[in-house]
């Protein structure tokens, strides 16, 4: 996807580049929301973790997107941590400055409202699978809806982008859980596994047509 806000613009308004390394966290639930982040290259993760180090994941972050968000909106601290895969950058700006451009860009604010209702939309449909109680039916949704949305999943060649314990953690299920789920649904051919990497195969249509309600 094209990124939030053209970075030639974020430059301009005084924005910097921060390089970060695979485990990094760059800020955690909790913390007063300064900036503005968008990531240019690598991957972060967005999650929240219990006392145990539990982790529920929200989203994985890929290139050209933004994260953490919410607070730059009310004011409120961020609701979740955000750790960087591997290694990336990332470019942020203050968010005085950011106020300041959704007022002269008022597209850009359109954009931001649009985003917000994406990922709202998206809560609430995996609060929805997490009713189902058979985990082949959370992660069918889950991938399916992935493909719908281009988020997560190679365009070109159909390879999920998650690990199978980043799936584990946006379905609450036990990684053990999702391995045997996917080797079945592998011997259904609604997924292909090949050298490890998992890649979308034939989902039934009541999956994909669901995911894109």
């Amino acid at each position: 996807m094209p990124a939030m806000i053209d970075i030639e613009l974020l430059q301009t308004l005084g924005a910097t580049y921060k390089k970060v390394d695979a485990g990094d966290v760059i800020f955690f639930e909790g913390n007063r929301c300064n900036f503005y982040y968008q990531l240019v290259s690598g991957k972060i993760r967005w999650a929240n973790f219990n006392e145990e180090g539990k982790e529920y994941l929200h989203m994985v972050v890929e290139p050209g997107e933004c994260f953490g968000e919410l607070p730059l909106f009310d004011g409120a601290p961020y609701a979740a941590t955000a750790v960087a895969d591997e290694d990336s950058l990332v470019i942020k700006l203050h968010q005085s400055t950011f106020h300041q451009l959704l007022q002269e860009h008022p597209e850009i604010h359109f954009d931001f409202s649009k985003l917000m209702a994406q990922r709202l939309r998206f809560k609430f449909f995996m609060l929805t699978e997490l009713l189902h109680n058979e985990p082949e039916e959370r992660i069918k949704s889950l991938i399916a809806y992935l493909k719908t949305n281009n988020h997560n999943v190679c365009t070109d060649c159909g390879k999920i982008k998650l690990t199978r314990q980043q799936i584990a953690n946006m379905t609450c299920l036990r990684v053990e859980t999702v391995i045997r789920a996917m080797r079945h649904m592998h011997e259904l051919g609604e997924i292909s596994i090949r050298k490890g990497k998992v890649f979308i195969g034939n989902l039934p249509p009541v999956i994909a047509q669901k995911s894109a309600n």
